[in-house]
């Protein structure tokens, strides 16, 4: 194995060239597609270190019996010196058990790769556009945002490490009558730096205190000119500066989680450049909007409802429920007409689309994939479309409902979370359950010192790996890859998860499911402290043994590669890898 390759691409490349060499054979039809050869652990680790399913796979195309072409699969793996003994489980599974060399060369090909290794080329460079976040601008981020914020951001990172082109994309949704009660909002702030009293906000108006400071800024650019001046000369351009500032507030609260867009796509400039009556066009020109009554909502009773036509988009062709309308009465965009219009615009640049959005549009999911579906197969380019659906965080301190000041009055802001708990504790948090799932986020539990807080007790590897060389140095002792030969079971079990990394890294990319390196940074930290408590029983398991420099030099080197691949899934998850707790 060359120092470069990680054990598994090392394993599959052998497995490979035996079924190369059995074509080369006639033992083996020439050309059969390998596409779907595997080489993972098996189920059971008592069966072996590795199992492939190639005989399997390729046996039925062949015109053999798998178990056969497992034989001669086994008999080419079995002169090779790395493997200790390849044996057939079942109808043609095989099992490979590896000598203690594979996986101390394991070692040295996480050291030379360092930041590197579990790095994939799985992506091959295919654009993908992960939007995320999203929010509408009218705030400071809350915490109904952080947690797709975070796992938008975590997917983007995952998907560039394996690979992937990829690009963030935030868009805002500065059209329609939120942003509009959002630039009135701003003319009362602007009222009161003048010095007029308005009582109490208006109902339906933004009451936070974050908006006195744009309404200052406004007074002392403007002066009184629209104090009294109706909505049609000041509208416009209080909301697009209250948009503004609101977008300048929403970048310095993503940034106190690490996250920063690529892009930041406008609906207002959207709709401006007639992008949805482009979207319209072509999809009539395709058959895939018409003029028709849409459906009576459910539950009115025919006398209540009056039927309108509207220009409906087909989404039942492509699975959805009901045909969507497009436009409103009045003719202006529905939200969908507006999304759709988006839609077409980022597959423009993009191979695949990937949208993080709050459990609360789930009904929307449906019709988006039926329009990017309808789009970008009319179009001749299938854009694969996925759209990972969060739950809600519920907040809590001690196992009680939290309370903590409030910016706004009426929510929770990220720049609370992160300043009383830290970016890293929030973004680890919150990667470690499924997104589907509901979260409990307690803010006792999540800096709590122990192993149930896997925050604190994936740091606490890292750091005690970083104490433990520290103190070796001082005591005249390094890292050494000499006498790796040393190494008993205890420690080749570590690389052995170690060695994990790289194929886990790219399940996770494949499935678009950046908790897995979560959760298995968390069992690679479990297997640490284990092997770091026999120590505590047993003396000579100590990693540091003044009297043996060589054992304690190999030690040394394999703790200073567990640390490195939990410093390489940290920094995939966005989280710092510190030196000391």
């Amino acid at each position: 194995m060359s120092d470069t390759q990680t054990l598994y691409a090392a394993f599959a490349a052998k497995i490979d060239a035996v079924l190369t060499a059995l074509e080369a054979e006639d033992a083996l039809p020439a050309g059969l597609a390998r596409a779907d050869v595997s080489v993972e652990p098996p189920r059971d680790p008592s069966h072996g270190d590795l199992a492939t399913n190639a005989a399997m796979v390729l046996a039925k195309p062949a015109g053999t019996n798998p178990r056969a072409l497992a034989e001669a699969i086994v008999g080419q793996l079995s002169r090779d010196p790395a493997i200790a003994s390849a044996e057939i489980a079942g109808p043609g599974f095989i099992n490979l058990r590896l000598g203690g060399d594979a996986w101390r060369g394991e070692i040295e090909a996480i050291a030379a790769l360092g930041d590197d290794f579990g790095r994939s080329t799985v992506g091959a460079g295919r654009r993908v556009n992960v939007e995320y976040v999203s929010a509408n601008p009218t705030g400071p981020m809350h915490m109904g945002h952080c947690r797709g914020a975070v796992v938008g951001d975590a997917l983007a990172s995952l998907l560039e490490f394996a690979g992937y082109d990829v690009t963030r994309e935030y868009y805002v949704n500065d059209a329609g009558a939120q942003v509009q009660t959002l630039g009135r909002s701003v003319h009362l702030r602007y009222r009161e730096a003048l010095g007029e009293d308005i009582g109490e906000i208006p109902p339906g108006f933004y009451p936070g205190d974050y908006l006195v400071p744009i309404g200052q800024a406004l007074a002392s650019e403007f002066g009184d000119k629209y104090a009294s001046a109706p909505e049609s000369e000041w509208l416009d351009l209080f909301r697009e500066r209250a948009v503004a500032a609101m977008l300048d507030m929403i970048r310095s609260d993503l940034a106190l989680l690490g996250i920063r867009h690529d892009v930041f796509s406008s609906e207002a400039e959207l709709q401006a450049e007639k992008k949805p009556e482009a979207a319209e066009a072509w999809l009539r020109e395709h058959d895939l909007v018409f003029d028709g009554m849409l459906e009576a909502p459910k539950g009115k009773a025919p006398e209540d409802w009056e039927p309108v036509e509207l220009p409906l988009f087909r989404s039942t062709r492509f699975g959805d429920d009901q045909d969507r309308p497009i436009r409103k009465l009045d003719g202006s965009w529905t939200y969908f007409g507006a999304d759709l219009a988006y839609h077409m615009q980022k597959a423009a640049t993009a191979d695949e689309l990937i949208d993080v959005w709050g459990a609360d549009h789930a009904g929307t999911v449906k019709r988006i994939k039926a329009a990017v579906a309808a789009l970008s197969e009319g179009e001749g380019k299938p854009i694969p479309f996925d759209v990972k659906l969060v739950q809600m965080v519920q907040l809590l301190r001690g196992g009680e409902p939290a309370k903590m000041s409030k910016r706004s009055g009426n929510f929770v802001t990220i720049a609370d979370m992160v300043g009383e708990v830290g970016k890293d504790v929030v973004r680890f948090t919150m990667l470690t359950r499924k997104p589907e799932a509901q979260m409990d986020f307690d803010f006792a539990k999540v800096v709590e010192a122990s192993k149930d807080n896997p925050v604190f007790y994936v740091q606490y590897a890292h750091a005690r790996i970083r104490s433990t060389l520290r103190k070796a140095a001082a005591e005249g002792l390094a890292p050494s890859d000499e006498h790796l030969d040393r190494l008993g079971d205890d420690e080749l079990a570590l690389v052995k998860l170690a060695a994990q990394f790289p194929r886990t890294v790219e399940a996770a990319a494949l499935a678009r499911e950046p908790h897995r390196i979560a959760f298995y940074l968390y069992d690679l930290a479990a297997a640490f402290h284990a092997f770091w408590n026999m120590g505590n029983d047993d003396p000579a398991k100590r990693i540091i043994l003044a009297q043996d420099p060589q054992l304690t030099g190999a030690r040394l080197f394999l703790g200073a590669q567990i640390g490195q691949v939990i410093r390489n899934g940290l920094a995939v998850l966005g989280v710092e890898a510190v030196e000391e707790l």
